[in-house]
C-alpha cells in the first residue's frame, strides 16, 4: 500500500497526521501543540491558544475547532471525548 503522507510536508492547514486523546489539566500543556481539536460530546471548552490567550467556547457534539491549542483546562471544561489533532 502506498502512503500519501510519506513525502508530504506538514502544513498547518491540514490534514493532521494523528489525533491524541486529551486529558484536561489546569497545569500541564498538551504533549504536542494541537492544530485543532475534535470534541465528541459537546459542552464548554476552556483552552489556552498558541497565542497564549485563555479562551472559552461552547461546542456541539462532534465538533471540530480549528484553533492552535497549547492546553485544555480542566476547570470549566464540560465537553468530553476531546482529541488533539497534531502534525507529528
Amino acid at each position: 500500500m502506498t502512503n500519501p503522507f510519506e513525502n508530504r510536508a506538514d502544513a498547518l492547514s491540514g490534514p493532521a497526521r494523528d489525533i491524541a486523546l486529551v486529558s484536561p489539566s489546569d497545569i500541564t500543556d498538551l504533549p504536542k501543540v494541537a492544530i485543532g481539536l475534535y470534541v465528541e460530546t459537546g459542552g464548554t471548552l476552556v483552552m489556552t491558544t498558541v497565542s497564549g490567550e485563555l479562551r472559552t467556547a461552547q461546542v456541539a457534539d462532534f465538533s471540530i475547532l480549528p484553533v492552535g491549542t497549547l492546553r485544555v483546562h480542566a476547570t470549566g471544561t464540560t465537553a468530553g471525548g476531546i482529541h488533539a489533532m497534531v502534525l507529528a
